[in-house]
């Protein structure tokens, strides 16, 4: 070939590689466009100086100080405090003649592919890196046990040829539901020998997962093909009929009775975030029985050190059930109203996800868990519950704990003071090492057959006692509302406290009565919220009456006669409902005054830090925004808010979860928390808020300013997937806890998104147009309660400077971020329904900061109807869920603004304004992920100039 020819040949070649190049970096460089925030986060954001105004130099602008150097410095301390978690977490619930503590000379050997696979937090935004934790090998070592290492070096090498359950988010089809346990017929003959001689210590794990729930019958599944991952293998062979995910399996049985033919003692850790049936383990003289049981939860980076000192006695186990663990999940009256459910008459409603819709029908009403089981035994006392055994049915009771130690508890007062109930008690340690002790006050309302349901039993407050020595006492001061022993009447749209006698117990649980006194009330309707003294009012009517329509009411007047049945498929004509999607542009209204944008008055996001929502400067900052400023922060809302340099207000970086700073796109280097199950097991307020303080330090460490946590929802059901994002089943145990967290974080500035409200208590279906029902007193009483507790109870000393500089504290909301659901309540996406995100949450209760979406990819999560609702900013990037609906009527831009409005409060009273001084303004400077995007495009334009001029050259000649 001619050199000519070689020269038009290659020019020819270079053409369409420079199309490829110059394509690929205008591609690059749109894509960074559109996900700047998600690169932001986690390449860092813009940064930018703080040009202060003449004469602030020397003030003291340092609002949160950092107790931790760095990051490194921050995440030790949080896993060092992941163990005092554990310490008084961890609850022992069975101890038979004293097993433990051990004596510390034993070898352990642990059993179990859960030993060296534990559970150490769930999938989706739990999820943790394992690389960075305690394994219970290491945890259980750390106390100076002799460990069998050949045992256990042959699970560790062993166990992932035995599949486990894996709960892929939002896809049933690639789920699976394999316990994973390894039969002891596939030991090793002299790893199975070694253990003779040895504490066994068998850990039993369950796993969970976001967008998934557990398996309620097993062999159903399987044979169903729900799941085209979920295949027959040896295990399966051995499935039973009805068989449900939470009860122990014939490997889990044959390994346990290995374990006691073998070894001196058996010591079973269940590792897992939700309760299970442990009848077996507790029978006596059963073939499955233990010599002790710990519920030791997901453990996180460094709970398992925690075994270890519990193991050993080093640390006293003051830990308490947070639900009551029945016999039989299966008798339930939630059971059988868990799962999936259709509308079979929807379709075409969305595209995203489905086209179908499903419904979940709470038919228990407010009997769930302990307020079940306790009001079903008082009415088996009573003769009018007849089969009905407590000692059968419950295995622990909600509450419950045992110790290494005895205590005695006295009830010294019960008075009214005010509106207060305030009871007095007498802790003293009887036994002959020192603990903590919980003291638990329940109250019994008076019930009138017919009349508003009650429970026989309810927590009204909780504390926990500080570490008393042998022989030691102390006294405990309880406090409530008297309001708080009142029922939701929707006849009367109000609260309403029954004239008569109210008793309230002592009790080491929801079962044992230690002591009683009995106060008398008057007869109350309260019309007004206490906190705000604004009108109460029913909500959710549309709820009430479906219920009462088309579900028969469980009561406690008749419990055997109206325990809930199952429900089945049906169609929304059947039970007289409408869906139908949201209408953006139905909803604006022509009549609505344009608001004012880009005023540029001069107005700085700090000159109102420390000011109320409705100080009336807020209005001239919020005349300065411009509608692309405010786009630019709610539509691309995933993990931070926006900047906005024209009001000084800078970005934010807002991380996942439940579990700490984690995230789903890898490792952040952040604390693994343990699961906030076993952190609700501690009953200790003082140690939870010393927790939000350790996530406020970690933020400061980090540079983070949000968090999207604590989960608030409720344990309705043990299958729930999520239940390791969740503290209880009591609402007060749970709000009170996760009050304190919040007010923790809070104290640093780290503002902490309680979530998801509300009613988001199972994970099948929930991106699928799920449909939840229930009536208003269930609602208001189950499952608002958690969070209208940490709304109204979390608060915090703040910081600010005046216009002089001086340095100002001022009292503020510690609760002021919040995340919605994905599910509907009624016949409303929940991020949508005014009368939750508006009505509740900011007029009745008083919320005063910003509320989230959970991840907005789904079209039924209209922007327009959740910023309309009270639903302020978009979890979500805009370039997977595209723009506002309607972002140009004046309809859509007040809503905007008000919504702006609710985050740039939040925004202002945070860390994120630290070092900040009044006046001061902010330049912002590109990321360096942007100089490394520009740099490689100028490089590679440059390269296609190049091989241009070359490809020119070569056709030339």
């Amino acid at each position: 070939m001619s050199t000519k020819n070689q020269g038009k040949k290659g020019s020819k070649l270079l053409v369409p590689v420079i199309v490829i190049l110059l394509a690929l970096t205008l591609a690059a460089n749109i894509a960074a466009g559109m996900f700047d925030s998600f690169l932001d986060h986690y390449l860092g954001g813009n940064p930018y100086d703080i040009v202060e105004i003449e004469g602030s130099e020397n003030w003291d602008k340092n609002y949160y100080t950092a107790k931790y150097g760095s990051k490194e410095e921050a995440t030790k301390a949080a896993e060092e405090f992941v163990t005092k978690i554990g310490d008084e977490g961890i609850v022992l619930l069975y101890n038979k003649d004293n097993a433990l503590p051990l004596a510390g000379s034993e070898t352990i050997s642990l059993l179990g592919r859960f030993s060296a696979d534990p559970i150490y937090g769930g999938s989706g935004s739990g999820t943790v890196d394992p690389s960075t934790c305690y394994d219970f090998y290491k945890g259980i070592s750390n106390s100076g046990f002799k460990m069998n290492d050949t045992v256990y070096n042959w699970i560790k090498n062993n166990y992932e040829k035995y599949p486990k359950t894996n709960i892929v988010m939002d896809n049933p089809a690639a789920s699976t539901y394999y316990i994973g346990e390894i039969p002891v017929a596939d030991y090793d003959s002299s790893a199975l020998s070694s253990i003779k001689g040895t504490v066994g210590v068998v850990v039993i794990g369950r796993g969970g997962g976001e967008g998934g729930d557990l398996c309620q019958d097993i062999k159903a599944t399987l044979d169903s093909k729900i799941s085209g991952e979920f295949k027959a293998n040896a295990e399966t062979a051995n499935y039973e009929s009805g068989q449900h995910h939470l009860e122990l399996n014939k490997e889990e049985k044959d390994l346990i009775a290995q374990a006691k033919a073998d070894c001196d003692k058996v010591i079973v850790l269940i590792n897992a975030s939700t309760t299970m049936e442990l009848g077996p383990l507790v029978e006596a003289g059963g073939k499955y029985e233990a010599d002790a049981v710990l519920s030791v939860g997901s453990i996180g980076s460094t709970a398992a050190v925690a075994v270890g000192n519990i193991l050993a006695g080093t640390a006293n186990p003051s830990g308490r059930t947070t639900d009551l663990w029945a016999a039989d999940f299966t008798k339930d009256p939630t059971f059988v109203n868990f799962g999936s459910f259709q509308y079979t008459d929807v379709s075409g409603f969305y595209t995203q996800a489905t086209d179908k819709a499903f419904f979940v029908e709470y038919e228990e009403g407010i009997y769930i868990g302990y307020r079940y089981y306790e009001t079903a035994f008082a009415e088996a006392e009573a003769g009018n519950y007849p089969g009905f055994d407590y000692d059968s049915a419950v295995v622990f009771p909600f509450g419950y704990g045992l110790s290494y130690t005895t205590f005695e508890k006295t009830l010294d007062s019960v008075n009214v003071s005010g509106d207060k109930v305030v009871a007095e008690v007498t802790v003293t340690n009887t036994g002959d090492v020192a603990g903590k002790d919980v003291v638990e006050i329940y109250y019994t309302a008076p019930y009138t057959k017919g009349g508003l349901e009650k429970s026989a039993v309810v927590l009204g407050q909780f504390e926990k006692t500080s570490e008393l020595a042998p022989g030691a006492s102390e006294k405990v001061t309880l406090t409530y509302n008297v309001r708080d022993m009142a029922s939701y009447d929707s006849s009367k749209g109000a609260y309403v406290q029954d004239a008569g006698t109210y008793t309230i117990s002592l009790r080491s649980n929801s079962h044992d009565v230690i002591d009683s006194k009995d106060i008398t009330l008057s007869a109350e309707t309260y019309t007004t919220d206490a906190a705000t003294d604004n009108e109460i009012a029913n909500r959710f009517d549309a709820e009430t009456a479906y219920m009462e329509k088309n579900c028969t009411k469980f009561t406690r007047s008749d419990f055997a006669g109206t325990f809930p049945t199952a429900a089945s498929d049906t169609t929304t004509d059947a039970v007289g409902i409408t869906v139908k999607m949201y209408d953006a542009a139905a909803a604006a209204n022509a009549s609505d005054p344009m608001p004012v944008t880009g005023a540029n008055n001069g107005v700085q996001l700090i000159d109102l830090r420390g000011k109320d929502i409705d100080d009336e400067l807020w209005e001239d900052l919020l005349d300065n925004l411009t509608v692309a400023d405010m786009l630019a922060v709610l539509n691309d809302g995933a993990y931070n808010t926006a900047a906005i340099d024209t009001i000084g207000k800078p970005a934010t970086s807002d991380p996942d979860g439940p579990q700490g700073f984690t995230s789903l796109f890898g490792t952040t280097g952040n604390c693994a928390y343990c699961s906030e199950f076993l952190m609700a097991q501690t009953w200790n307020k003082q140690l939870m808020y010393e927790l939000g303080e350790m996530i406020g330090e970690e933020a400061l460490a980090s540079g983070y300013n949000g968090w999207y946590a604590p989960a608030m929802n409720t344990h309705r059901s043990p299958f729930a997937g999520r239940n390791f994002e969740y503290y209880s089943e009591d609402g007060t145990l749970a709000g009170e806890l996760a009050a304190q967290v919040v007010s923790g974080a809070a104290s640093k500035g780290c503002y902490a998104y309680i979530k998801h409200f509300a009613m988001n208590d199972q994970e099948t279906h929930r991106t699928d147009h799920l449909l939840t029902w229930a009536d208003e007193q269930t609602i208001r009483e189950i499952y608002l309660k958690p969070f209208e507790k940490v709304v109204k109870q979390a608060t915090t000393q703040m910081k600010m400077l005046d216009d002089e500089g001086k340095s100002v504290t001022v009292t503020m909301p510690g609760c002021t971020a919040v995340m919605s659901s994905f599910n509907f309540i009624g016949t409303e996406w929940a991020g949508g329904k005014k009368a939750l995100m508006t009505d509740i949450l900011r007029t009745e209760w008083g919320f005063k900061g910003f509320a989230i979406t959970d991840f907005n990819l789904y079209d039924y999560m209209n922007k327009n109807q959740g910023v309309y609702a009270g639903t302020d900013h978009m979890l979500t990037y805009s370039a997977w869920s595209g723009d506002f609906p309607d972002s140009s009527s004046a309809t859509a831009i007040q809503g905007m603004r008000n919504a702006m409005h609710h985050i740039l409060y939040t925004v202002a009273n945070s860390n994120a304004l630290n070092g900040v001084a009044p006046g001061s303004k902010f330049v912002y400077h590109p990321a360096t992920w942007q100089y490394g995007l520009w740099g490689v495009s100028a490089v590679i334009v440059l390269l296609c100039a190049f091989l241009g001029f070359k490809a020119f050259k070569g056709k030339k000649s």
